[in-house]
């Protein structure tokens, strides 16, 4: 089976077939990179993994996907961060709406109390914080993307930077440090 960034490289090229054979190798590490960020969610979410990774590669691969353009597997999935970023922006105030019922929390019938969800605000604020962030320092913010809305280690957030793991420990810190800073209350 081809590498990934050659698939990307046969896309770009406008090979017909690349664009189905990219799905299959990257399916399962966006499934899994999808579920994690998913994880912290109230078993009442309405976003799946499995929609949220459809979602995010129909945003990738468009109808034309010469027109994509990746260099290279760290970029693609640094897009497919960005991609799953948006939509649970989009999905955070989609729910923030009047129409959706605002303010107003969803209550589950018959069932034991579950963790809290949390709420569409603080995702729209860290989005407010991250793009902040992105103008001041591009690479910590696209490391925060990684790792938080992608779900990736430190480790393979460092490969898809291109920075050593010990620069993206740094990096790490830093941006968890500056968006405390600009997210705690008071």
């Amino acid at each position: 089976m081809a590498d990934v960034t050659q698939i990307l490289s046969a896309m770009e090229r406008g090979e017909p077939q690349a664009a189905e054979q990219l799905l299959p190798l990257v399916y399962d590490e966006l499934r899994r990179l999808a579920a994690a960020k998913l994880a912290g969610e109230a078993p009442g979410h309405t976003l799946e993994p499995t929609a949220l990774v459809h979602e995010a590669y129909l945003r990738l691969v468009p109808a034309k996907p010469q027109a994509a353009g990746f260099a290279n597997r760290g970029h693609f999935f640094a897009a497919a961060a960005e991609a799953m970023r948006r939509i649970l922006v989009e999905n955070a105030r989609r729910k923030k709406r009047l129409k959706r019922g605002g303010n107003l929390e969803r209550a589950e019938l018959l069932q034991p109390e579950a963790p809290a969800e949390t709420p569409p605000e603080d995702l729209l604020a860290l989005d407010e914080a991250l793009n902040q962030l992105a103008e001041e320092d591009p690479v910590k913010a696209e490391l925060v993307k990684l790792r938080f809305f992608a779900g990736l280690t430190s480790e393979e957030a460092a490969d898809c930077l291109g920075v050593s793991r010990a620069t993206a420990a740094r990096y790490w810190t830093y941006a968890r440090a500056w968006l405390y800073a600009r997210l705690r209350p008071g």
